[in-house]
Parts: structure tokens; C-alpha cells; sequence
């Protein structure tokens, strides 16, 4: 998206004939709030919590799962994005239903019909495997230990059930670190799904792959990307039983930097569906970023470092735009970012008996609107 000085702000356009009908939850990185937007683009609900809200997604029961900001001190994990201190269950009020509190989480979680939950981790390599990954290069703040990346499922009072080492399963040769990223980390896992079978759908960035693990086994059933994906983020299982990927594409080997939106057969590895613009450089997000494919067979699209979400038809044109007003200090600076966002259809149950009412938040609707909001401006309520 074009960044101009005075770029509209909240609810930029709505084709009431062809968009999907609902509302889209979303959180800005580094804030305290989620926001609950009607298909109006105003505001009909806001979560908070005082740890932060990174990332949030409503589960069956109707209360928000959230990933906090980072920790304090997580021996030097903290520093790299998509920390978090804590995984926790807000009700509709934002009370604390439940919590688990790792310092090595990040990115993604999954909570399963069991009522265990999959989680992301950070751990280090063990002695010896840092030496045989390829790609790269060396940079002055390398940790002295790399990362690397953990799936464990944890049962409600957080007691692990099964643990998977991504260092034990991949290969230094094929599953190259990015030439332009430093020994910091190996893979940097962004996103995880389960499959009707159970199995795992994993998305690592740093080597530009997507992949399918068996659980049981712990081996890779699928893995596919370069040459094709460039740091993507946000794989998720289609009920066709294909993938839909957000690839962010900031370091592609030939050509602009551009992103792209892929729908992928993971039986063939073929493409079947693709997003982009004509003019390539008109929708990019060097990271963060998802996609979730809607029930009417839209495209709502997060492109997550200009804070714009955008809903798209099979054909590719856009039935609905919103650019978020909230702008927070970050590492890189005063930043919109968002880091994935989902619509929920008008008679979804978990919105149930819910007060969706866009007249308490009507002073913050047109604040965003006319620009009123100032850097780390969140509104509290």
C-alpha cells in the first residue's frame, strides 16, 4: 500500500454486494488492546490486558486467546520478534479465565478439542548443530547460542505431553538459512495449524518453508518454498485440504520485493490460487502478515506492517479495505503492525447473546477516522 502523509484511516472502502459479512478482530503489536470491528469498520467491542495484546483469536467458547507482550528476560529470546511472556484466556469482559506463562514462547498456538494447546518455543541448539547449518552469515550480536525451534503440547495446568525438536528432523543442508539473516536463530517458526488427521502445519521463516509433520513420528510429511516463498508467515489448513500462505517476500533473489497470497495443493505442490497486484510494489509487508480464507470463498488479508486489512474475491478485486489508526513505539519505530487478523461470520456462535453495539466506541470510531490519534494513542477505556 502507498504510504502517504495523509493516508485515510479506519473503514477505507465496503462493497456491501460482495464482501462477507461479519466481524474482524484484530491487535496492534506491541498494544494492550484487541478490537472487534463491525463490517462497517466501527468499533463494536475492545478486550485489554495490562501484559499486552500481540496476538488473539476467539476460541469455541467464545472467550479470546491472547499471546502477551514479551518478557523482561528470557535470556536474549525477548529481543527477537514474536516473543511473548505469556499465553492467556480472556473472558468477553477481559477477565482471566486461564494462563500458562513461558518465557520462551512466541509466535502461535493452537488450543485443541482436548483442551491441551499447542505451543510454540525457543530453545538452544544443542552443542554442534549450529556448525552444520548452510546459508547465513555471522553478524557482531550473534548469541552465543543459536535458537532453535519447539513444538510442545501442554495439558491445562501446563504439564508437557509431547515435545518435537525441529533440530532433530531437519537437514543442515536443504533447510538453508536465508543467506541475508544472521546465526541468531535457525528457522524461526511463525504459525501453526493442525489438520483434520492431526497432523501439524508449520510455517518457518527463515528458511522460506512451509511443512507438514506427523506428530507421532515427529517426521516431515510435506516441505515445500524456495524457490518460491521468501519469509512467509500465517500457513493454514483449508478444508479443500489445500494451504493458504501469506508470503511476505521481503527477500526474494530476483526482482522487487513484492507480497503474494498462495493457496498450495500439498499433494502436488502445485499453486492454485494466487494474490498479488499489478503493480507489484502496492501491497507488501516485509513481516508479520496472514490470510484466512472466508466462508464465501473471499480472501481477508492482513498486510500486517502498514496495519491495512483487506478482504479480496476469488478474482483478486478488493470488496473491503480498513487501515488501522493505532501507531506504537517499536523496534523499527512508530509502527501500525499488525500481526494477524480474522473475520467472524454475523451468526458465528461464539459471538452469541454478545453486546455488539458500535455506540459506546463511537468517540474512538471517528477519532481513528480523523486522524486524532497520537503515537502509543490507544485509547484506553
Amino acid at each position: 500500500m502507498a504510504w502517504t502523509r495523509n493516508r485515510p484511516l479506519g473503514l477505507v472502502y465496503h462493497d456491501d454486494k460482495h464482501s462477507f459479512p461479519g466481524y474482524t478482530l484484530f491487535c496492534s503489536v506491541r498494544g494492550h488492546h484487541a478490537t472487534l470491528l463491525d463490517w462497517h469498520g466501527r468499533i463494536v467491542h475492545r478486550w485489554h490486558h495490562d501484559e499486552g495484546i500481540e496476538h488473539a483469536h476467539m476460541i469455541e467458547n467464545g472467550h479470546l486467546l491472547i499471546h502477551t507482550l514479551p518478557p523482561k528476560d528470557a535470556g536474549g529470546a525477548e529481543l527477537i520478534g514474536g516473543s511473548s511472556a505469556a499465553l492467556i484466556e480472556l473472558d468477553w469482559d477481559s477477565k482471566v479465565i486461564w494462563e500458562y506463562r513461558n518465557p520462551l514462547l512466541h509466535h502461535d498456538y493452537k488450543r485443541l478439542p482436548n483442551g491441551n494447546h499447542l505451543i510454540l518455543l525457543w530453545r538452544h541448539l544443542p552443542d554442534g548443530v549450529a556448525e552444520k547449518i548452510q546459508g547465513g552469515h555471522h553478524h557482531h550480536d550473534d548469541p552465543e547460542h543459536m535458537w532453535g525451534d519447539v513444538v510442545q503440547e501442554i495439558d491445562p495446568a501446563g504439564n508437557p505431553v509431547r515435545e518435537w525438536r525441529s533440530w532433530e528432523h531437519l537437514d543442515p543442508e536443504t533447510d538453508r538459512l536465508c543467506p541475508l539473516e544472521s546465526y541468531k536463530e535457525w528457522t524461526h517458526a511463525n504459525s501453526i495449524d493442525v489438520t483434520p488427521d492431526g497432523n501439524w502445519l508449520l510455517s518457518f521463516r527463515l528458511t522460506s518453508t512451509v511443512a507438514l509433520v506427523d506428530p507421532n513420528s515427529g517426521d516431515f510429511k510435506w516441505k515445500w518454498g524456495p524457490p518460491v516463498l521468501s519469509h512467509q508467515h500465517a500457513a493454514t489448513w483449508l478444508d479443500t485440504g489445500r494451504v493458504l500462505i501469506f508470503d511476505n517476500g521481503c527477500h526474494r533473489k530476483r526482482g522487487p520485493s513484492f507480497s503474494q497470497v498462495l493457496e498450495v495443493d500439498p499433494e502436488t505442490s502445485e499453486i492454485g490460487w494466487t494474490y498479488k497486484t499489478d503493480t507489484v510494489l502496492a501491497f507488501y509487508s516485509f513481516m508479520v502478515g496472514g490470510a484466512n480464507r472466508l466462508a464465501n470463498g473471499n480472501t481477508l488479508i492482513t498486510e500486517g506492517a502498514t496495519g491495512r486489512l483487506f478482504e479480496v474475491t476469488p478474482e483478486g478485486e478488493t470488496v473491503w479495505e480498513y487501515v488501522s489508526g493505532f501507531s506504537l513505539e517499536s523496534s523499527f519505530g512508530p509502527t501500525p503492525a499488525i500481526f494477524r487478523a480474522h473475520r467472524y461470520a454475523l451468526d458465528d456462535p461464539r459471538l452469541a447473546g454478545a453486546a455488539l453495539d458500535p455506540r459506546p466506541f463511537e468517540a474512538l470510531t471517528t477519532r481513528i477516522a480523523a486522524r486524532e490519534l497520537a503515537i502509543g494513542d490507544e485509547a484506553f477505556d
